[in-house]
């Protein structure tokens, strides 16, 4: 088993019109064995940025602890929130540093930026970033949210109808990965506002 699946993760971030949605499961487990149905895989960095770490869970708690540090400090020094490219960048540079003895995470990062333009971008363990139009995943559920989200994702979607979409794509997806699931986590943000919503999905 890889040391990236050794927690199990299923992530995925979804484009609309001017907002975007990131979610994630919620399950923690060590290989088979599951230790907590209520993890937090999604972080705030500010109101129209969020990341979400896949891979192994105490260097994803570290790796975020490092980014937000790393943003108060922009913030004190540019007296602004960082766009979502500059952030993407950022997270590449400070995985890139560590290429000898990597994090072993997957970052999924999601947010608006100029005119509300919604932004999405992955990258592997070493910060070789993928930027996408539509839609990014990671997480050892990802070949199944490949599958989900290129059936059901169209553009220009409105907020609600993206939820609907992201939420479906997930939970369909985790049912194909032992390693994934307890329910889902989403937050759909727009220019205006942010909202999150838990999901019930099977608990086993």
């Amino acid at each position: 088993m890889s040391i990236f699946e050794y927690n199990g993760s299923a992530l995925v971030a979804m484009v609309g019109k001017n907002c975007f949605a990131i979610a994630s499961d919620r399950r923690l487990g060590v290989q088979l064995q599951t230790i907590a149905t209520d993890f937090q895989r999604i972080s705030k960095i500010h109101d129209k940025l969020f990341i979400g770490l896949s891979g192994l869970a105490t260097d994803a708690q570290t790796l975020y602890q490092r980014l937000v540090f790393r943003h108060k400090l922009y913030q004190l020094r540019e007296e602004r929130d960082m766009k979502p490219e500059t952030f993407a960048s950022l997270v590449s540079a400070l995985l890139y540093e560590k290429r000898f003895g990597p994090y072993f995470c997957q970052p999924v990062i999601a947010g608006l930026g100029d005119e509300d333009k919604p932004f999405i971008c992955t990258m592997d363990s070493i910060g070789a970033k993928e930027l996408a139009k539509d839609f990014v995943v990671a997480g050892t559920a990802s070949e199944s949210l490949y599958g989900a989200c290129e059936s059901m994702f169209k553009p220009d979607m409105e907020p609600e109808e993206l939820f609907e979409t992201i939420s479906q794509a997930l939970l369909s997806s985790v049912d194909r990965d032992c390693l994934s699931g307890w329910g889902g986590h989403v937050y759909v943000v727009t220019p205006t506002e942010v909202k999150e919503r838990i999901l019930k999905g099977r608990m086993d």
